[in-house]
């Protein structure tokens, strides 16, 4: 246990992402693919506060609809700080307060997110004093996702996504998130993905696919230009997320004629991620969709990961 003095209550932000690649391999047997992807943390950002309490408890705002985050074990959160406090051998508890801004079930890592936040401020209230490394072991036992929203940035992710290596991206890249009033189940988008390759003749349990992610798409973050990495960004369960929700064609096909330099659907889906020329490009497609009637965002990546603000 770390010496430091106790504090009353911990703040902390962590960022969505967006998957620029994914490629997906085949299912194993433990119903898990194989991933090559890269990360890039972007400006829409969940907010997790923590404080001393006897027992766990989480509370959500932001949200229409708050009956769409458990509030119970099934939130990554709650299993984050519970899985410190075994690690750490900490008997107490901690009331969460989950401010949301990543759209529930939209693709973007909302709810790994919350897990590093949980994490980190955890750690940081209880005193505990894990190192990163030791914090970035319990997220990869959270979720695929979490061990990215730990650290943020721009990244190389295999295995399940979890092993991460840091990839350089200069500069920023402009994106606009246009965000769907239903979410899309990650499991359903998958469970899709595989039976789309069964009927084409691609068994689901091979592992077809080359799980390494291309060259161009590292050197396109590398030279910080938008274009070149418009060329490049690709999704492999886009084919599947489509299937389930096909108004997601028209949303990426309206971005691009608005001006967007290419659009993909970002992870599992629904939320499309259309990457843009920069701010002045981003603010015009803007504009234009929500003259369509679409709920749209501008952010920017790479941001950092969880970090603690108060």
């Amino acid at each position: 246990m770390s010496t430091a003095a106790p504090v009353d209550s911990v703040r902390v932000r962590a960022p969505g992402k967006i998957n620029v690649y994914l490629g997906v391999g085949g299912r194993h047997d433990d119903g898990y693919h194989a991933l090559a992807t890269v990360f890039q943390a972007v400006s829409l950002y969940e907010d997790v506060i923590a404080r001393h309490a006897d027992d766990f408890s989480i509370t959500v705002s932001g949200l229409e609809d708050p009956s769409t985050v458990p509030l119970d074990d099934r939130n990554l959160a709650m299993r984050a700080a519970k899985l410190l406090a075994t690690a750490a051998e900490y008997d107490g508890g901690v009331a969460l307060e989950i401010r949301k801004s990543v759209p529930v079930a939209g693709g973007m890592g909302g709810g790994s997110a919350d897990a590093a936040a949980a994490l980190v401020a955890c750690d940081a209230l209880w005193g505990t004093g894990f190192s990163t490394a030791r914090l970035h072991e319990l997220a990869a036992r959270l979720g695929a996702d979490v061990p990215f929203a730990l650290h943020g940035g721009t990244a190389v992710g295999t295995g399940r996504g979890d092993q991460l290596n840091p990839a350089l991206a200069r500069g920023r890249f402009d994106w606009v998130l246009v965000q769907s009033d239903e979410g899309l189940s990650t499991p359903v988008v998958y469970a899709r993905l595989d039976a789309l390759r069964d009927d084409e003749g691609a068994l689901a349990d091979d592992p077809p696919l080359s799980l390494e992610v291309p060259a161009p798409v590292l050197q396109a973050l590398r030279s910080g230009d938008p274009e070149l990495l418009s060329e490049s960004i690709y999704n492999d369960l886009q084919e599947a997320a489509l299937y389930e929700r096909p108004d997601l064609e028209n949303v990426i096909l309206h971005g691009i004629h608005a001006g967007a330099l290419q659009g993909i659907v970002s992870g599992s889906g629904p939320t499309v991620a259309l990457l843009c020329a920069g701010p002045e490009d981003a603010h015009d497609v803007q504009s234009a969709l929500r003259a369509h009637g679409l709920e749209t965002l501008h952010v920017h990546g790479p941001v950092p990961g969880a970090r603690i603000i108060s």
